[in-house]
């Protein structure tokens, strides 16, 4: 590992990303190399710059945080991604974990975990919070019961995402490089797994689960 951790923080909240900063410059082998508060900045940093990890707020003002880390993954997979959240972690975490993320932490305790979590996906390795874990163990189990969402492979969730956050069939198959027509049957499945019957039912789940703004 190189003697600098170079770090990009992601968050369209100035002052978050000025906490953030501040714990981690007194780490004094982690250096944040620069901040972004959209994932479109995000991305043009990761083209741009050396970034061992990037930390990734999930909720952004252009796109999801699932979106960009689907791109950044694909066009630097060596890059590790840290997914932060503000909404509780069996919500989100195992669909960003499932895109690529290295690990998971919600806001409330990034604080305290936030500088050893760098440290293991800096390693190459994946940091999974206690909460996420149990998440796992319920799953690998079978207790408690899946939400509809996480019923969705990674295309039919991005497709979902999509569509609630009000691209069109085609807007959508040019984002993702997908023809029309495959689009549309991601949208056929994933609208029978979840039961649901139309882009307002959707979106209507989608909000109250959390899953847009």
């Amino acid at each position: 590992m190189k003697n600098k951790i170079n770090v990009i923080i992601v968050d369209d909240h100035i002052i978050l990303r000025a906490g953030l900063k501040q714990v981690l410059s007194e780490t004094g082998d982690i250096q944040v190399i620069a901040e972004a508060g959209t994932a479109h900045e995000a991305i043009q940093h990761c083209r741009l710059l050396d970034v061992d990890v990037l930390l990734l707020d999930i909720s952004l003002p252009d796109r999801s945080g699932i979106e960009a880390l689907t791109w950044i993954k694909k066009e630097r997979p060596e890059t590790a991604v840290l997914i932060l959240s503000m909404h509780k972690e069996d919500q989100y975490a195992m669909h960003a974990l499932k895109a690529g993320a290295a690990g998971y932490l919600c806001k409330q305790s990034a604080a305290d975990e936030l500088v050893n979590a760098l440290y293991v996906v800096a390693a190459g390795k994946k940091y999974i919070s206690p909460t996420v874990v149990d998440i796992l163990a319920k799953q690998v189990t079978g207790e408690g019961e899946k939400a509809l969402h996480e019923r969705l492979s990674k295309r039919e969730y991005q497709t979902l995402i999509m569509i609630t956050s009000g691209l069109s069939v085609s807007q959508i198959a040019k984002k993702l490089s997908l023809s029309a027509k495959t689009v549309s049957m991601y949208r056929a499945r994933l609208l029978e797994k979840m039961q649901l019957k139309h882009n307002a039912e959707l979106t209507h789940y989608a909000i109250k689960h959390h899953l847009v703004e």
